[in-house]
């Protein structure tokens, strides 16, 4: 998840503390998240609002700026993950309408600011940063105008946004009160003695209380030092109406350490990550048309693309790659990055090489970029991290929206590089007339119930996985076998039942397996088969036989109207029937969680496997 966001409103006697270093150590306990820059806006005892930001870390920007002797008795403060506009001092948040008096800090993405944007500046408002979140502001200043109190004009404003967002909000018109709004992005609020909070994450709090009140999408309202307002809007036809919330059936008290608020709850980073995997989805996609254009345009008019990427970020430009071919007529090859200087020298002008990084920094795939601008191919980067090296280098830098991932081996990263490469694809297909607009409307609608169907699968599946890991904890050897983009999805599982769970997991295409790997099943051994579509069952069938017939224990992962193939399986993760692009995006959630629950009744720890580091910078 991006950003931390905290927002204290406090009465005298709350603490000794000014409120500023309040908000500063509320935002050091949230660094976890991942951060490019920070900022605070506080209403003091005098009356004015006083903003300090800047692009850096929180204690090299605190010290400089003087956060902690910032006195006042309402505030709030962020943490920022770029998403729209670089890491700068201008993009930094809190953000203010034109008259300085209305300060916002926001974690997600606006889907349609750019209208909102045009809208405003039509009605004289001035823009100081080059992000979505800017536009929030400016909506509150121009519904005061027309009237409306601070908290109406909050609500009109939220009833305008399309996309995801938790934001807080501070007016020196309304100094005594915090305003918070959510919808597919956390946001809690903290219940203190003369005193309360709103956070993205309760760790931000945990020191002062452990009352909370989980908030959920749709709702908005304000705090108070004693007071909490929560409002439902309900949408009804062309209306909308606010209905209020009882909210004190919804408090409860966390029993959590600092460590475990830390990941939510969950026992390890990549548990949660797994479970933040939805959300990371859902913001991915929900600006990927924007993102994606630019770079599907010249894709079109391009006639080869290579893709490099190393480990799990290889298996996905393996799928991106047999996207392009078949739904784009587009010549693409995937190479490990490693290996790509052998293949480079055949680059010429009008070629294009896409970089897939999730940290932006791994040293093979920035070298690739570097030796592909030489030879005069354009360069894309497809990162998780603005402003990182290979987005600086490459031509043109497109982003998944995923945030900061902890555990080493990557989930949440992967399904978002796979979600918007997917997109970009198909978009890269209808600019060149290979897809009919409804034909790739109806993948565009596939893609964007991901995020639903992986929180699904993750209701389903997570038992599902716990059980089978008592037998592959036992195991020491295990197949993964799939089909066309069934292979890739393959790859990855086996490639993390390796890593995190040291089990040796070898993946291959299904048809290859009788070639030699066979040779090696015997009675138990392990075999998972991806079958991603109705279409691959015929084929993938008679390998399930093949390897049953010396003895192999069949798991599969498949939709659940591959009747004959489940048929055949001794344990099977049973997936909806959805278009392949889609599948292709979320039929590795099983595969995640059984090697995350092997790894765990093993003994070993996930987030930290031997031998590993989350980004590879040296050749």
């Amino acid at each position: 998840m991006v950003c931390g966001i905290i927002g204290i409103t406090t009465e005298e006697g709350f603490t000794q503390e000014p409120l500023g270093k309040l908000i500063k150590d509320a935002l050091k306990r949230l660094e976890y998240r991942g951060y490019d820059s920070v900022g605070l806006a506080v209403i003091t005892e005098e009356g004015l609002l006083k903003i300090r930001k800047s692009k850096g870390m929180i204690d090299a920007v605190s010290q400089r700026l003087g956060f902690d002797s910032i006195s006042g008795f309402n505030g709030i403060g962020h943490t920022r993950w770029a998403t729209h506009g670089k890491p700068s001092d201008e993009n930094a948040h809190p953000h203010t309408d034109c008259l300085g008096r209305v300060a916002v800090v926001h974690n997600g993405i606006i889907e349609n600011y750019k209208k909102l944007k045009e809208f405003l500046i039509g009605e004289g408002h001035r823009f100081a940063s080059d992000t979505d979140t800017e536009v929030i502001p400016h909506l509150v200043e121009s519904f005061k105008k027309r009237g409306l109190s601070t908290y109406e004009a909050f609500k009109k404003t939220i009833e305008l946004l399309e996309g995801a967002y938790a934001l807080a909000m501070i007016d020196l018109e309304d100094p005594g009160k915090i305003f918070f709004a959510k919808k597919m992005s956390p946001l809690i609020i903290g219940l203190g003695n003369k005193g309360n909070f709103v956070a993205s994450d309760v760790v931000a709090f945990l020191n002062h209380t452990r009352r909370v009140i989980v908030l959920v999408d749709g709702e908005a309202g304000y705090i108070t030092p004693r007071e909490v307002v929560v409002e439902r809007m309900v949408r009804e036809g062309g209306s909308v109406r606010w209905l209020p919330v009882d909210v004190e059936r919804r408090v409860r008290v966390v029993e959590w350490s600092p460590e475990m608020a830390l990941k939510e709850g969950y026992d390890f980073f990549m548990l949660k990550e797994i479970h933040e995997q939805p959300y990371a989805l859902a913001s991915t996609l929900s600006a990927a048309n924007e993102s994606v254009s630019d770079v599907a345009r010249v894709l079109a008019k391009s006639e080869r693309v290579l893709l490099l990427g190393a480990g799990t970020s290889y298996h996905a430009t393996l799928i991106t790659a047999l996207l392009f071919r078949k739904y784009a007529n587009l010549w693409a090859e995937a190479l490990i990055s490693s290996e790509s200087r052998w293949w480079l020298n055949a680059l010429s002008q009008g070629d294009v090489v896409i970089g897939v990084s999730q940290s932006g920094e791994t040293i093979d795939t920035l070298r690739g970029i570097r030796e592909a601008k030489e030879r005069g191919a354009l360069t894309i980067a497809v990162t998780n991290v603005v402003e990182s090296a290979i987005a600086r280098e490459a031509d043109m830098a497109i982003y998944i929206r995923a945030g900061p991932e902890i555990g080493v081996a990557a989930t949440k990263t992967f399904t978002s590089q796979v979600a918007l490469l997917s997109y970009l694809a198909i978009k890269t297909g209808e600019l060149r007339s290979v897809l009919k607009p409804s034909v790739a409307a109806n993948i565009y609608n596939a893609l964007r119930e991901t995020p639903e169907i992986v929180a699904r699968t993750l209701k389903e599946s997570e038992r599902l996985a716990s059980l089978l890991a008592d037998k592959m904890s036992f195991k020491n050897n295990a197949y993964y076998l799939g089909r066309g983009l069934g292979l890739p999805v393959a790859m990855e599982g086996a490639l993390k039942m390796k890593e995190i769970a040291y089990v040796h997991a070898e993946a291959y295409p299904a048809g290859e397996s009788k070639h030699g790997p066979i040779a090696l099943v015997e009675e138990g051994f392990p075999v998972v088969f991806v079958i991603l579509s109705k279409e691959e069952e015929e084929l993938i069938k008679s390998n399930i036989e093949e390897m049953k017939a010396r003895g192999a224990y069949a798991i599969l992962v498949s939709p659940n109207n591959a009747e004959e193939a489940l048929s055949l399986a001794d344990f099977s993760f049973v997936m909806p029937a959805l278009h392949e692009v889609a599948s292709a995006t979320s039929y590795v959630v099983p595969l995640q969680l059984l090697a995350y629950y092997t790894a765990v009744k093993k003994g070993l720890d996930p987030d930290k496997p031997r031998n590993l580091a989350k980004t590879v910078t040296v050749f």
